[in-house]
């Protein structure tokens, strides 16, 4: 899982901070994996400076909080689950929520994943995680029995 380049590129801006964070966790179904986090600070409400840096402490701190997070939600769940925790960004909220009283935060997101190791493959978990499907799924269509393909017109000069 990855995020596009341009996307990656539209929230960099100038006159913030950029934190990143990286940290290798295993799951509990042994899969080893490699988590990407990104977060730009965020200028406070009634803020006349233009700018809005970290100090180098508090961005030692953010990102100290940051793999403490992701390391604690990847550990306490299989790559199914995780996976599910992604999609509605929750873990990305909780790091904005966590660090807020260290500065505030905008734009987190787990911008990468990477699979370091796989387990071995195991046909019996394979099974148990996609073979809850007893019954196919969607609905039979009728099609009528013959149908006239379209006529190809031929176009002179071309």
């Amino acid at each position: 899982m990855d995020f596009t380049t341009d996307k990656l590129r539209s929230l960099v801006r100038k006159w913030q901070s950029v934190i990143e964070a990286h940290v290798d966790v295993k799951t509990t179904d042994n899969f080893s994996l490699r988590l990407f986090c990104i977060a730009f600070t965020k200028k406070r409400a009634n803020q006349q400076k233009r700018t809005c840096y970290a100090q180098s402490s508090q961005i030692r701190q953010i990102r100290r909080k940051m793999r403490e997070i992701m390391v604690n939600q990847a550990q306490s769940c299989d790559l199914k689950d995780l996976v599910l925790k992604f999609i509605p960004e929750s873990i990305d909220k909780e790091i904005e929520k966590a660090t807020s009283s260290i500065y505030h935060l905008q734009n987190v997101f787990i911008r990468k994943v990477k699979i370091l190791k796989a387990p071995k493959f195991d046909l019996s978990l394979l099974m148990e995680v996609h073979g809850d499907y007893s019954e196919d799924v969607g609905v039979k269509l009728d099609r009528p029995a013959e149908e006239t393909p379209a006529e190809v017109t031929e176009v002179v000069g071309a």
